[in-house]
This record gives C-alpha cells, sequence and structure tokens, in this order.
C-alpha cells in the first residue's frame, strides 16, 4: 500500500510542480513551467485577495515546503511566521527572482528524494506529503489567475 501511495504522490507532485501529465493541469502549466514565463517586473507586481507578489507566492512555498522539511527530519515543530513572507517580500530584481525559482526548484528536489527514499508512512508523513501538493496547487492557481491581470 506505501508503495501505491508513493507512486501516486510522485505523480501528483511532478504534476504541480513539473510536467503535467493530464491528472488536474494543462499542458505547459507546471509551476515551474509557469515561473519560466514570469519576469522579475511581473513577480514584484502586487495582485491578488492578499495583494502580494508573484515573488511573495514562490518565497511561500518555498517556505512551505522547508517547515515540512524541518518538522519530517528533524521533527521541528516549533512555532513559523507564516505572515513574514508576506509583510517582506516585495519588489525583486532579476537575479533574485532566479534565486527564488532556484531555492524552490532546490526544495522540491529534496522533497521528491525524501518521499522517493522514505520506507515508512505514517500519518505525519502522509498528511505532510499531501499538504505539500495541495498547498502548491493552490498557489499555483493563485498565481495562473494573476497572471490574467499581469499579462494583459
Amino acid at each position: 500500500m506505501s508503495e501505491d501511495f508513493r507512486k501516486n504522490l510522485l505523480q501528483l507532485m511532478g504534476e504541480t510542480f513539473e510536467k503535467p501529465i493530464g491528472i488536474y493541469l494543462d499542458p505547459n502549466t507546471s509551476l515551474f513551467q509557469t515561473l519560466d514565463t514570469i519576469s522579475a517586473k511581473e513577480a514584484s507586481i502586487p495582485v491578488g485577495n492578499q495583494c502580494a507578489s508573484l515573488a511573495a507566492q514562490v518565497a511561500h512555498v518555498t517556505f512551505f515546503i522547508e517547515s515540512f522539511e524541518r518538522f519530517a527530519l528533524q521533527g521541528d515543530n516549533s512555532p513559523r511566521d507564516w505572515g513574514e513572507i508576506w509583510r517582506t517580500v516585495e519588489k525583486v530584481t532579476p537575479q533574485e527572482w532566479d534565486a527564488y525559482k532556484s531555492k524552490l526548484r532546490a526544495a522540491y528536489d529534496r522533497m521528491i528524494k525524501l518521499f522517493t527514499e522514505n520506507p515508512m508512512w505514517n500519518e505525519d508523513n502522509i498528511g505532510g506529503a499531501l499538504s505539500i501538493v495541495v498547498h502548491s496547487a493552490y498557489h499555483l492557481g493563485e498565481m495562473r489567475q494573476a497572471l490574467c491581470t499581469l499579462k494583459k
């Protein structure tokens, strides 16, 4: 059963982050594919209900993944300041935008490695893994909606 879970989890992660295979996204709409179409200038413009920039969205997704990583690998369940990114990430230079995307890619790669090598799935690991997929897919949707305004 855990092998079936792992297989499905990795497919959902791939769908959300790398290359849709038609589970719930259209072709060329994954998170990394979407980010490749966004300039630093566009990533700096506040949009949406929270008036957050796309750079803040990317930093937030990375923060979420890294928080789960600290919990899963180190048992770190200390309080997190979930609002800090929304308060601090605004305009980004092209170099900073590239760094945010690279940091997200590195966090994603570590999660794929962790999910691939995890020998035992328990309630906390399953819940955390699913939360990464769902949370990241939600923010992907937020970003794609924002692009409707930004790319007019």
